[in-house]
């Protein structure tokens, strides 16, 4: 009977301990595929070393594959573009106060000069900073367009409507080339001319002479006797930068004053006293036969200010129709900015030339706005009312033709 029980005990206990034993091995026991075993990879230490760079080099910061190609050169300039005391020692007695002042507020401090000229008579009402007007003078940009535009005029090579083939489907005419000053357009026609024709007009027009009638410390400047070399660009590059000629404030200003008399290219003359002033006569160098090509060229020289390169000018003024040129580029560090210009007032006309030297911030509309400002001192102070001061007791002006 014992046994019996003990046995029946014994059983009982066994199933009992058997859901433990159950989950005591089920923790021994993974639920998960073994895994494979794998090959144990020994690596050398060049390619640790190979792994840890691309490691490295995927952590940085992502870059657009095209950015990093569009690399753009970023010329570096040596001048500033400002300056202090600029017109320290200009002689002013014989000058017009009022365009006088006009010019020096419209400048400010930029490091450049100003000059005001009677187109109908070649007299210099404001010269700003004298020193640099009457320097050796300096690259003349895209206002270099304009003798070649007169150029081309006069060959019977263009009208103002005529369509440049320009490269592919790419067609221009005059007007629009002047006004957006496209460079392709102007080295096509300096291609068409040829150097020698180029150079003709271009001394016509008075580049590479004096402008002036005995002013005193006036530099001729330079034009090249032969066209630059081509790997420069030849003389296509010359009729669209001017590349390789220096020009003078004062010849542009002399060049503008003929465009905007009718044809007469006057000696400018600048009078330092008032008995000059009282004296004045005006002096004609020659007449340049370019009448009948003036209305050609001066819609270019309208929209250039309308809407083109020179619009800038319309932010200070736009009382009366004013018509120019700019240009912009650089040379061994320095950057020029150019506009000349003249106002078509129904009372007379005045050019005015802005040129700058400096840096980044120096450039063609930047002169044009500066322009802008000085027709507008002037136009406040009346001068397209008035016109240009004079003595009370003024000489009867005559006109003069001679040589210096």
């Amino acid at each position: 009977m014992f046994k019996g029980t003990s046995l029946l005990r014994l059983v009982l206990a066994l199933l009992a301990c058997l859901p433990l034993a159950g989950v005591s091995w089920a923790a021994h026991i993974s639920t998960h595929a073994p895994k494979k075993s794998q090959p144990k990879i020994s690596e050398s230490q060049h390619a640790r070393r190979r792994l840890h760079h691309l490691a490295r080099s995927r952590s940085v910061s992502a870059t657009p594959v095209s950015a990093t190609r569009r690399r753009r050169y970023h010329e570096r300039f040596h001048m500033s573009s400002f300056a202090e005391d600029i017109a320290a020692g200009d002689v002013t007695t014989g000058e017009d106060p009022i365009v006088r002042q006009a010019a020096v507020d419209a400048l400010g401090n930029m490091n450049g000069t100003v000059v005001a000229i009677e187109p109908t008579s070649g007299r210099v009402l404001a010269m700003v900073n004298q020193k640099l007007a009457l320097s050796s003078g300096a690259q003349p940009c895209s206002t270099i367009k304009l003798s070649v535009a007169l150029a081309a005029l006069n060959e019977g090579l263009v009208s103002k409507d005529t369509q440049v083939a320009l490269g592919g489907r790419s067609r221009m005419n005059l007007t629009t080339a002047l006004a957006h000053s496209n460079n392709a357009y102007f080295e096509a026609l300096g291609r068409k001319l040829g150097f020698e024709k180029v150079a003709y007009y271009a001394h016509e027009y008075g580049l590479g002479e004096l402008a002036g009638y005995d002013i005193s410390g006036e530099q001729v400047g330079a034009y090249p006797d032969e066209a630059i070399p081509e790997k420069l660009g030849g003389v296509g590059k010359m009729c669209s930068y001017g590349e390789g000629v220096s020009m003078t404030p004062l010849q542009l200003g002399a060049m503008v004053s003929a465009i905007a008399n009718g044809g007469t290219l006057y000696y400018l003359q600048h009078p330092t006293t008032p008995e000059q002033v009282a004296n004045f006569q005006p002096r004609i160098k020659r007449q340049l036969d370019i009448a009948p090509l003036i209305p050609e060229i001066s819609d270019g020289m309208a929209a250039a200010v309308q809407y083109g390169t020179a619009r800038s000018l319309r932010l200070n003024f736009n009382e009366e129709e004013i018509l120019g040129k700019t240009g912009t580029c650089s040379h061994d560090g320095t950057r020029f900015g150019w506009f000349a210009s003249y106002a078509n007032t129904s009372v007379g006309r005045v050019v005015i030339v802005v040129f700058l030297q400096g840096g980044r911030p120096t450039f063609g509309p930047k002169a044009a706005e500066i322009a802008g400002r000085m027709y507008r001192n002037m136009f406040d102070h009346n001068f397209f009312i008035a016109g240009p001061g004079l003595p009370a007791d003024t000489a009867t002006v005559k006109a003069v033709s001679t040589n210096p």
